[in-house]
């Protein structure tokens, strides 16, 4: 007699489907609760740049580039103007003070220095004719005076003879104030003469003063207009290379014009070109250095030119240990120049990644190296190898510093 078999519950089609519902439920809670939901994104590892951070000195120094140019450079200007007669020196050549560059032709100077020496001739024929006429003055004055004494002189005999015979009652009172009166006017008309000859002495001096004056003035302009004659001819003011001369026969120079330039080869100095956001921070005194034919070379800032020009401004630097031997006038180089003294910091080298994120982001790589995950730092001073770390990143991370442009906004990137 057959039985009624009792069903199981848990039979295997239950049990399949019981797991699967289990299996499904724990995958939506992982996700939910448990996964990684940042956005990733796969990359190329070749293709990168990973740096690691690491704690070292931090020299804060800018990289400029410098001009060797002589230690003076001597302005040729035109002191007066004129055409160009003759031009006896090429540029590139050395002279010497004093040599003759070029000459120039100039007819009006000329004119002015005939006229300005025929007026001294002038004074110089006046002050002789006025020095003459007052010593003819003076014979006649002297001669005029010695004829009065004499008159007078015989008056005042005649007066006092008068005198003692009127007295006696000998003449009558008319003969003798006849006398006294010639006499007196004798000893006045003296008196006059001799005032007159000190004025007239007083005048001819103050003539000949003032034609002395006038002559020693005009005497002046002459040696003036000579003076200027003689710049006609342009002539080295000290030896050196004359590095440039920009005229040429025939052509008309202006007064004051730039005609060419000498360089003192006896020292060189540094021109350097630095960028304006820096100005406030360069002073005299500023160290640096270069290196040149195997050789690290030290700099110091001399001279600062404020002028801004093209964003840039410009300083001069000098060899405090003696000009290297064998650089050359016009020689370029790269310059360390020294901003500030070395300090210990956290350091990341330099790269692309900065004008993605400004510096206040990176991604670093985990322990794996399989992964770079987005952080947030804070990054100090630069200077052309290294960022200063101020938070954010610690001594041995791997980090990388190069472009993020082609990563979006991903957190995570997945390195293949």
């Amino acid at each position: 007699m057959d039985r009624v078999r009792k069903k199981k519950f848990w039979n295997t089609q239950r049990i399949a489907i019981f797991a699967g519902s289990s299996a499904l439920i724990a995958f939506i809670v992982y996700q939910l609760f448990f996964s990684d939901k940042r956005s990733k994104l796969n990359v190329e590892a070749e293709k990168l740049t990973v740096s690691s951070v690491s704690t070292g000195s931090f020299d804060e120094f800018i990289v400029v580039t410098g001009v060797v140019q002589p230690l003076k450079i001597i302005r040729l200007d035109a002191i007066v103007g004129g055409y160009v007669r003759e031009k006896i020196v090429e540029g590139g050549s050395m002279v010497t003070q004093g040599q003759v560059l070029l000459k120039l032709e100039n007819q009006n100077l000329k004119l002015n220095f005939l006229q300005s020496e025929t007026e001294a001739s002038r004074l110089v024929n006046d002050l002789q004719n006025t020095r003459q006429q007052l010593k003819v003055a003076r014979f006649n004055i002297r001669r005029t005076l010695n004829e009065l004494e004499f008159k007078i002189d015989q008056a005042k005999d005649i007066y006092e003879r008068n005198q003692k015979l009127f007295k006696d009652k000998v003449i009558p009172e008319s003969d003798f104030l006849r006398s006294k009166r010639d006499y007196e006017l004798l000893v006045k008309q003296k008196e006059i003469e001799t005032e007159s000859q000190i004025y007239q002495e007083e005048n001819a001096k103050m003539q000949i003063g003032q034609l002395e004056g006038t002559l020693l003035r005009t005497q002046r302009n002459v040696d003036l207009w000579r003076q200027t004659l003689d710049n006609l001819v342009v002539k080295a003011p000290v030896g050196g290379l004359l590095s440039s001369i920009d005229v040429e026969v025939g052509s008309n120079i202006s007064q004051g014009q730039n005609i060419g330039q000498i360089d003192d080869l006896n020292g060189f100095k540094m021109r350097v070109a630095i960028d304006e956001h820096y100005v406030s921070r360069i002073f005299v005194g500023l160290g640096g250095s270069f290196e040149f034919n195997g050789k690290d070379n030290p700099l110091t800032i001399t001279r600062i030119y404020p002028e801004v020009k093209n964003g840039r401004f410009e300083v001069d630097m000098s060899f405090p240990k003696g000009t290297p031997e064998g650089i050359k006038r016009g020689q370029s180089t790269p310059i360390r120049l020294e901003l500030g003294k070395a300090e210990k910091a956290v350091l990341l080298p330099v790269g692309g990644f900065f004008s993605d994120t400004g510096g206040n982001w990176v991604y670093v790589l985990d322990n794996s190296g399989k992964r770079a995950i987005k952080r947030n730092i804070t990054l100090g001073r630069k200077n052309p190898e290294y960022y200063e770390v101020l938070e954010g990143l610690q001594t041995g991370e791997k980090v990388i510093t190069s472009s993020y442009a082609n990563f979006g906004d991903k957190e995570v990137l997945e390195l293949k």
